[in-house]
């Protein structure tokens, strides 16, 4: 059912992607088969305890927790706490350290819509080897400037890779994302391409700069058991240089950088 309309059908719904029978969500959450079934077909209404234990044990996310809960009669439980709040203070203090730690390595804070939040030095002198003004970095909406000509993206040796990836992986994530969604039909598609059958353990990202061709691997860190809308969508990406040539140029990059600003 595409656009279900009572609790029961939304947790069909998960469970079903989340590829689990109804005997295995009752053995994961302790809720009884036949009470499941019962929640599904609209027989019986969850508590709010139990629709918890359910939508945590199907990893659903948590706006479309508070879909669940309001088509059950519930109020919402979670809310979006503005990342500037009071209460946000140890998650800002958390991912400074983790953007600090990074360096010489260049480090993005990213919004749910890919918007640049915060950057370490270390992306500055990337920015700046390609061109492209350090002060501007935390104005940038990474997907748009790799998949609209005059930005990142055309610095990227591998840029039809890199933006089919970035495409798809956008394209997944603006499913439950209405305003990604809105962002993506305003930026090109990237041509139709086949990746390669004997793809490498990990895409590169390569990038044209001033001192030649840097490589590196892209990973994510993302805060653990999310209560909060917000903090759902934050990730930190890393891009750690893949070979020796590349650290050296970071390197070098970022102690100019650091006694330039101390």
């Amino acid at each position: 059912m595409d656009n279900p309309s009572t609790a029961g059908q939304h947790l069909r719904q998960l469970r079903r992607h989340a590829q689990l029978s109804q005997l295995d969500l009752a053995l994961i959450t302790g809720v009884s088969q036949r009470h499941l079934s019962c929640i599904e077909t609209g027989r019986a209404k969850p508590s709010p305890g139990t629709l918890h234990a359910l939508l945590t044990a199907l990893d659903a996310p948590l706006e479309q927790c508070n879909r669940v809960f309001l088509a059950a009669g519930y109020a919402p439980r979670y809310t979006a706490t503005p990342l500037a709040s009071p209460a946000m203070a140890a998650i800002r203090e958390a991912v400074s350290h983790v953007l600090h730690a990074n360096n010489p390595a260049p480090a993005i804070l990213l919004g749910s819509q890919w918007e640049v939040l915060a950057t370490n030095a270390s992306t500055c002198v990337l920015f700046e080897l390609v061109g492209i003004k350090a002060n501007a970095a935390n104005e940038l909406n990474l997907l748009t400037t790799l998949l609209q000509t005059g930005g990142l993206g055309d610095h990227l040796i591998n840029a039809e890779e890199i933006r089919t990836v970035a495409w798809q992986r956008a394209t997944r994530e603006a499913l439950g994302n209405p305003a990604l969604a809105a962002l993506l039909t305003s930026l090109p598609a990237p041509p139709r391409t086949e990746l390669p059958i004997d793809m490498p353990p990990l895409v590169l990202t390569r990038i044209r700069s001033s001192r030649g061709e840097l490589n590196f691997l892209s990973t994510f860190t993302t805060f653990g058991m999310p209560q909060d809308i917000t903090l759902t969508s934050l990730r930190i990406e890393h891009l750690i240089p893949a070979d020796e040539p590349t650290w050296q140029v970071m390197r070098a990059g970022y102690a100019d950088y650091a006694a330039l600003v101390l």
